[in-house]
């Protein structure tokens, strides 16, 4: 089966937003994307009705609070669940109709992920933890270079536990980055760090944005993070409610933590 499905009309009539939401032409779209939790009384509407845009080479960041919807947005975006209704596109792919089969070609081949906790191998070095991503990739960057971009040239040879927790993250960025993905999707990768690590670990994410094009969509509850992003979307009880825009998007060094 291929890995792209036949692409359905986003006319206005299909209901593709009148207004684009990015200036960049889009790699992603979400239409009234909706995903529900339960049944009956016990039903939670995570995502009600989102409509919005992701433009080529973008970094987008998503703020909102505690349960407002944000990480499942993102997992509908990195095919990782299926939407209740609506639709949701990485280009020509409808990623809310396709198998398993295509989800997984889709995760393997174009997206890379960073969450919270890294979950490197422990037994494996910085080197090996990220040539074992770049194994399953069609193209792989060397391990190397991947570890070179996020600042982490010295500390090859390393086992996690003789890593800080803000070199670990860039292990796990590293670790996305060597298959090449068209998109990065990071889930609070600085939560659980202090500022000025986190600041590193932003450092390589934006770097990773500038130099390789990659569309990068960051959750966080750090309200100066945003400006780091091209666009903000503010996200409450499962819908946008608010997009801000960056002409210019500040450096990881002018963040005020």
């Amino acid at each position: 089966m291929s890995d792209h499905l036949p692409a359905e009309g986003f006319s206005a009539a299909a209901g593709q937003p009148v207004r684009p939401d990015t200036a960049q032409p889009a790699a992603a779209r979400a239409h009234q994307l909706t995903k529900l939790y339960g049944r009956g009384d016990a039903e939670v509407t995570a995502l009600d009705a989102i409509t919005t845009e992701f433009g080529e080479s973008e970094f987008t960041a998503i703020m909102g609070p505690s349960g407002s919807g944000k990480s499942t947005l993102l997992n509908l975006l990195g095919g990782l669940d299926a939407p209740t209704a609506g639709h949701v596109r990485w280009r020509d792919l409808d990623l809310s109709r396709a198998d398993d089969a295509v989800l997984t070609r889709y995760r393997r081949d174009h997206v890379g992920f960073v969450f919270q906790f890294y979950n490197l191998v422990p037994s494996l070095t910085a080197r090996e933890n990220v040539a074992l991503a770049g194994e399953i990739a069609r193209d792989p960057m060397p391990a190397e270079e991947a570890l070179s971009r996020v600042g982490l040239s010295d500390r090859l040879d390393h086992f996690p536990s003789q890593l800080s927790g803000g070199q670990q993250q860039r292990v796990a960025i590293a670790r996305a980055v060597v298959k090449r993905p068209e998109v990065l999707l990071c889930d609070e990768p600085t939560g659980a760090l202090d500022a000025a690590t986190g600041r590193l670990v932003l450092e390589a994410l934006a770097g990773v944005n500038r130099d390789l094009g990659t569309t990068t969509v960051l959750i966080t509850h750090n309200a100066a993070i945003g400006g780091l992003a091209d666009r903000v979307l503010h996200v409450r009880d499962g819908r946008i409610v608010r997009v801000e825009r960056h002409d210019l998007r500040l450096s990881p060094g002018e963040i005020a933590w």
